[in-house]
């Protein structure tokens, strides 16, 4: 397909690409991931491949036995460094491409245009069951530590973003988990017991939990309180629940996100 870059055209794409899926075998399910992943990386063309949104913008779609690989490009400004102070526009769509895809590129370069190309699986993945009775602290667990304070915002805004993709957290509940893992990946290190800044996701039970440490004394309070906005406004509202841990390292964090809207 290859339509003028626009936004309401963002729409015929997922529809025409919904009604291929459907035909090649794609689950229900799959599909509306397809949808999600197609409708993002169609709209980074619309916003930023051209000035006057008169360009084209082309898909190609094709399928084997086990996934559809979609290719979404432009013939715009290509990629475009960020300046120190701007936030990239598209984090969370890319977060969502990468959490729903078995894999996907983006190829391309100043004035050559742009090259998404991301593959979906025909049918949910086959999950490791750990068998009747197994203990809950058995199961994985994500856990990264990172050695720099300006790591901590991209290595904590991925990671979560992943994990919350992969549970089906509601786009609107997604939106607001990103927003407040931000602020806290933003801010300050002097609440840190060491160079090390751990984050640690669980994720089950349609509960993610994301615990941010070792923190000193008081630590996990400053960054609490860092959350907080003019007035007695707080960005804790975006959670289920904020509280503070006690671990043999430190403090932690903890931050509670239910999966049920």
């Amino acid at each position: 397909m290859t339509l003028p870059a626009r936004a309401e055209n963002v729409s015929l794409v997922r529809h025409a690409l919904a009604g291929y899926a459907q035909r090649v075998g794609m689950d229900e399910e799959r599909i509306g991931d397809l949808k999600t992943v197609v409708t993002e990386a169609c709209m980074n063309v619309v916003v930023h491949a051209y000035d006057d949104g008169g360009g084209p913008l082309e898909i190609v779609a094709g399928a084997d036995d086990e996934e559809v690989t979609i290719v979404v490009r432009d013939s715009g400004h290509g990629l475009q460094p960020q300046s120190g102070t701007e936030k990239p526009s598209l984090r969370l769509g890319l977060t969502l491409i990468a959490a729903l895809t078995t894999s996907f590129e983006i190829a391309g370069g100043t004035g050559r245009g742009t090259r998404v190309t991301a593959r979906v699986p025909l049918a949910e993945p086959a999950r490791n069951d750990p068998g009747p009775g197994a203990a809950l602290t058995e199961l994985p667990t994500a856990a990264v530590e990172v050695g720099a304070a300006d790591l901590a915002g991209p290595v904590l805004e991925r990671l979560f973003g992943a994990v919350a993709a992969r549970q089906n957290l509601q786009v609107d509940r997604l939106s607001d988990a990103m927003l407040l893992t931000d602020a806290l990946g933003e801010s300050g290190s002097d609440s840190f017991a060491d160079d090390r800044l751990r984050f640690i996701v669980d994720d089950h039970d349609d509960v993610i939990v994301l615990r941010i440490g070792p923190l000193t004394q008081g630590g996990a309070e400053a960054l609490r309180n860092g959350l907080r906005l003019p007035g007695d406004a707080s960005l804790e509202v975006l959670a289920d629940k904020v509280g503070i841990e006690s671990g043999d390292d430190g403090e932690y964090l903890a931050v509670t996100f239910h999966v049920a809207a």
